[in-house]
């Protein structure tokens, strides 16, 4: 029965898209717990304007935030569009992540660096922290699936762990001495080697190299837009990691080779 089930195309990816949307729903916890030192387990969900425990079918992915309009079930204070984001783009990730590699360790893995990427994701921009609790589980879960999955040899993963945080401490000590202030912070060295562990020392660079073009451009129209950016220039660099990590996990390869066919001689 369970095999019939497995070798079942629809079922597989139901269970994809439900188990992507219940950890984007586990996400929204860390999202909202962690920046505050909240445990992540105990108590269980409650409504940040009434406080009321939320039933279970309050919880329900995405589909509770739409029968309730966005609004919570006691006191009708308004939920935020990004609970149903959280979780929808996780599910997207998931399922992306599987269509590339199947049912394997591979996909365990990725699937947790997409959850911890989401989560780094909606933290930094708000709160702009990275919290240790994410990364240095991560490195350890990188590592780990490089030894019991074919896709990253693990004298790479450690390498790349390596690397990353080398890189992104260089640029922090180079920033600190050029401009005399803070310029990486501590989490996105940590956020570095997790991704390094995850993605080998090829990929961890092109990570480096996108994560600062998409920074700076983003920056550029974030500071052309908006007085308050441009006075205060505390721009957090979590959110363009997360974005070219995923980037060079689906496209790494594809964007070298358009380089070296179009622009090496």
């Amino acid at each position: 029965m369970l095999q019939s089930l497995a070798d079942n195309p629809a079922f597989m990816w139901a269970m994809v898209i439900f188990l992507g949307l219940c950890f984007g729903s586990f996400a929204n916890v860390l999202i909202w717990r962690l920046p505050r030192k909240q445990s992540i387990v105990t108590p269980p969900s409650r409504c940040p304007g009434c406080s009321n425990l939320l039933k279970w079918y309050h919880n329900i992915p995405v589909l509770s935030w739409l029968a309730l309009r966005g609004k919570c079930g006691y006191c009708k204070t308004s939920i935020s569009w990004i609970y149903p984001t959280v979780e929808l783009v996780t599910a997207a990730l998931f399922a992306a992540f599987y269509a590339r590699y199947g049912v394997s360790w591979t996909t365990l893995g990725f699937w947790y660096m997409s959850l911890t990427l989401v989560a780094v994701f909606f933290i930094d921009l708000e709160h702009q922290i990275i919290p240790n609790s994410l990364t240095y589980p991560g490195v350890i879960v990188g590592f780990a699936t490089s030894i019991v999955s074919s896709h990253l040899p693990w004298h790479q993963s450690l390498l790349g762990a390596a690397v990353g945080a080398g890189i992104f401490i260089g640029v922090a000590v180079l920033g600190r001495f050029l401009f005399k202030k803070d310029s990486m912070g501590g989490g996105d060295v940590k956020l570095a080697a997790m991704l390094g562990a995850f993605l080998g020392v090829g990929r961890i660079l092109l990570v480096f190299v996108f994560s600062a073009a998409i920074g700076l451009v983003i920056s550029l129209i974030a500071m052309a837009v908006s007085e308050k950016i441009r006075r205060d220039r505390v721009i957090p660099f979590g959110p363009f990691i997360a974005l070219a990590t995923l980037l060079v996990a689906f496209y790494g390869e594809q964007i070298v080779d358009f380089y070296v066919r179009h622009f090496l001689p």
